[in-house]
């Protein structure tokens, strides 16, 4: 099989102005739509019920909308079609006894057939869990990266670390574009498929890396360009390979949390998690090679000769 020869570093300001395009995009959807946070970041009542086979969503937002409840995310748990799919996660703001008992009434109103028994969750949650866990989120994140600095600085070396650090960010935040931009929820998996990806993407990064430091020191009559270019053209079947297998798992089950299990928290892990693939394949290639080229071409012995 014949070894890919394209020159990336030549289209390195078209991936600049594309990311930029789209982190730019990012910015006014965060700005002007903010992030749709899901309960477990603003708190609130979860109900778990169990009601008749073949029930319709706008049936439970018709019982909803009195208290003004019909836009809350609902979960089916299983599929649509499936007779025993008869069961449905309700997530509210917060509320008070009395309005829980009333709603609960009202279905009950609405299916006859309904008993206690087929109350089988009734939970408040509260905001602070969501702000300890954004924070733990966060202080882990700022100590990964912590760690990612000093081990590539040590292994290679500063400049790398710059560039690996800013492809992370990058990828982090197109995902919460994306969400904002959908207006997608915000949950607890979502934070775990962003950690995911950090982890997935400086992987892809750290591989292109070490095989432009070997050919740095192996190939000297290249010039700098070039050993960018053959680092990357080395490692890009192994990285298109790894991140197509990977994509199709992800796909597969998004596919089933969508169409056959019904879990909408899992369906948007999943979702956050093909986004980053992507985003970190992308990155690797077209942010943190050409970043890191474009401040080591500076160095007056690598100005487009061979390194010495």
């Amino acid at each position: 099989m014949q070894k890919p020869n394209f020159d990336f570093l030549q289209h390195r300001t078209r991936g600049f102005i594309f990311s930029g395009a789209l982190i730019l995009l990012g910015l006014i959807s965060l700005l002007f739509n903010g992030l749709n946070l899901g309960i477990d970041f603003t708190g609130g009542t979860i109900l778990h019920l169990r009601l008749e086979s073949g029930y319709q969503m706008d049936e439970v937002r018709q019982v909803l909308e009195p208290y003004g409840l019909a836009g809350v995310p609902l979960q089916r748990v299983g599929r649509a079609d499936d007779p025993a799919a008869n069961e449905v996660i309700v997530k509210a703001p917060h509320l008070d006894e009395q309005t829980r008992r009333e709603v609960l009434a009202s279905f009950q109103e609405r299916w006859t057939e309904m008993t206690s028994q087929d109350i089988l969750r009734v939970d408040n949650v509260g905001a602070v869990i969501g702000r300890e866990l954004t924070r733990e989120a966060f202080f882990a994140l700022l100590i990964a990266a912590a760690g990612m600095v000093l081990y590539i600085t040590f292994r290679f070396e500063f400049k790398f670390a710059l560039a690996a650090i800013l492809a992370l960010l990058h990828d982090a935040f197109l995902i919460i574009a994306v969400f904002s931009l959908f207006q997608l929820e915000i949950n607890s998996p979502f934070i775990a498929a962003v950690l995911t990806i950090i982890g997935y993407s400086i992987n892809d990064t750290i591989v292109v890396f070490d095989r432009v430091r070997e050919n740095l020191k192996y190939r000297r009559k290249r010039t700098l360009k070039e050993i960018v270019n053959d680092s990357i053209n080395e490692n890009l079947v192994r990285s298109v390979n790894t991140s197509l297998t990977t994509l199709v798992v992800l796909l597969s089950l998004f596919i089933a949390f969508n169409y056959f299990v019904g879990g909408m928290d899992l369906r948007l892990f999943a979702l956050a998690l093909l986004i980053g693939i992507v985003s970190g394949t992308y990155s690797s290639i077209f942010i943190a090679s050409p970043v890191w080229y474009a401040w080591r071409s500076k160095d007056e012995k690598y100005r487009e000769k061979a390194p010495v």
